[in-house]
């Protein structure tokens, strides 16, 4: 048997991959389904995929109710839903990985000023930021081992920071402003019901949305990066939505902090940064990543290209948003703080086509 887990928020895309993973995860059991609207369900009435492989109801969440059954919760939840919810998990000694960005961000006025609005000014929570390990396993590894809540990064974040963080770290680009270009499936926007969202809408185009330094994961990035710097990181983010379902791929530009510095030493700074990394591969040089080369896996494919004509760096990234951007990273995050094999449950290769 395993330890007992449950999952609030399981009726989203991120709640249906997290139980996707977790009903092959070998060191767990599944204890407790939570979701507002889905309250009453079966999950299978909610996503018949899991006909016959998961036979649970779905509840409404209560934490006396979670902490009865389960040792750990997962909680994706919207923003500030979800820190009232960790807080309470917390508060009766059930770890925590959280997928909302309620406690990804340090600052709770940098919290505030991208994620408050006037009926929720402030953090909800603030007095719980200290004990978050953010958690993007790649750079902070050790310190996920040692906290019971972890704040799994945005799918964006993950993509730009897997790309760019080696050479940022390793003093081989300038501190910024850097210009980062993702493009993302619809996946991403959540399974809630919008226009933006709607087939007809977004079938046969691409288009860019919350440009110009609207987007919040800009700061999240920015927040990264300047911890990997040393100093402040500002950069430009411009996100674009794919008629696709799954998937990010990242492009980050840069400016060289050497012009001695080729290609070839670019590659090895990336090389070094993920040897022996369970889920980023480094590609070889002239091979780019694909969005349909890590489809519903956990793994993220880098490279590095530069363009002498103009002195220009390109890191670039593919990760599936789902997984390695939100549910996989998660229960990667889980593996650490249990100190499992951290590829528990993750190790299914991607499919394809």
């Amino acid at each position: 048997m395993g330890i007992p887990v449950a999952v609030v928020g399981a009726s989203g895309y991120t709640g249906a991959e997290l139980l996707r993973l977790l009903a092959g995860h070998p060191q767990v059991e599944l204890r407790g389904l939570y979701a507002r609207r889905a309250a009453g369900s079966q999950l299978s009435e909610v996503f018949p995929q899991f006909t016959d492989v998961i036979t649970s109801d779905i509840d409404s969440f209560d934490a006396d109710r979670v902490a009865e059954t389960a040792e750990v919760a997962f909680c994706a939840l919207p923003h500030g839903q979800s820190a009232r919810a960790v807080a309470a998990l917390r508060k009766r000694d059930v770890m925590v990985v959280d997928l909302s960005a309620d406690f990804r961000l340090n600052d709770a006025d940098v919290y505030a000023q991208w994620y408050g609005s006037e009926a929720e000014p402030v953090h909800p929570c603030p007095e719980l930021l200290a004990d978050a390990a953010y958690g993007l396993p790649e750079f902070h590894r050790e310190r996920i081992r040692t906290v019971k809540l972890a704040a799994a990064p945005g799918c964006y974040p993950t993509g730009a920071l897997l790309a760019i963080g080696p050479l940022v770290k390793a003093g081989l680009v300038k501190p910024g402003p850097f210009i980062v270009d993702s493009k993302s499936g619809v996946s991403g926007a959540g399974r809630s019901v919008g226009l933006g969202t709607h087939f007809a809408e977004v079938g046969e185009g691409v288009r860019a949305y919350k440009v110009a330094g609207q987007h919040r994961h800009t700061v999240e990035i920015e927040q990264e990066l300047s911890a990997m710097a040393g100093s402040p990181v500002k950069l430009t983010f411009t996100p674009h939505l794919i008629p696709m379902v799954r998937g990010i791929l990242s492009c980050v530009y840069a400016e060289p902090s050497d012009s001695s510095l080729g290609v070839n030493d670019y590659h090895q700074a990336l090389t070094d940064a993920y040897a022996g990394e369970a889920f980023v591969s480094v590609l070889p040089l002239g091979q780019l990543p694909a969005t349909s080369h890590v489809r519903g896996s956990n793994r993220a494919h880098v490279a590095v290209a530069y363009d002498e004509r103009v002195g220009r760096v390109l890191a670039l990234s593919a990760i599936d948003n789902l997984n390695k951007g939100s549910s996989g990273q998660a229960i990667q995050c889980l593996n650490l703080m249990k100190g499992w094999d951290e590829t528990a449950g993750l190790t299914g290769a991607p499919m394809f086509p």
